[in-house]
């Protein structure tokens, strides 16, 4: 693989690949950190990579891996920073700032509280738009588990959801 194959197969994944480290490390640095290791193991392995059916599913899986072994590692440091798809629009007011703020933090919440397989589930199908084949070879998961994940994380979420929506958007669970 020459360096431009290398630019339109490999790093037009770049912010799928961040978004994914993110939702695992909650830190915008160590997510970025994982991404370059990623691209870097991609162009030692540049000759190889037409090897694999999809060069994006084996970055993602390889996302996923480094992910967490930084989350096992003493290296890892957690943050609560926000992830970078939950930035505000400028042309909202402050008061829908603050309220798209809140909303999306409590989503990030309850999807913090899914287990790890639901939460890379969700995250590959219903925010990167992964098609199951693809989510069952990236996170190495049976077919049938992907779809069970699925449907329990999205019937969590919306009873959660739900449930807060009766109560007052404002209060905690």
């Amino acid at each position: 693989m020459v360096l431009e194959e290398f630019k339109t197969r490999v790093l037009p994944v770049k912010n799928k690949l961040y978004r994914f480290a993110l939702r695992f490390l909650n830190n915008e640095d160590e997510a970025q950190d994982v991404v370059q290791e990623v691209f870097i193991r991609a162009w030692d392995r540049r000759e190889e990579l037409h090897l694999y059916r999809s060069v994006e599913a084996w970055c993602m899986q390889v996302t996923r891996n480094l992910s967490l072994n930084r989350l096992k590692s003493g290296h890892y440091r957690n943050t609560q920073e926000l992830a970078a798809g939950h930035e505000v629009q400028h042309a909202q007011s402050p008061y829908e700032q603050t309220e798209t703020q809140d909303v999306l933090q409590m989503i990030d919440q309850l999807l913090q509280r899914l287990p790890q397989a639901q939460q890379q589930v969700l995250q590959l199908r219903d925010m990167e738009g992964y098609a199951y084949q693809e989510i069952s070879e990236t996170l190495e998961m049976p077919l049938a588990q992907v779809k069970v994940n699925l449907f329990r994380a999205r019937k969590t979420l919306r009873e959660q959801l739900t449930k807060m929506n009766a109560y007052g958007i404002g209060q905690n669970s």
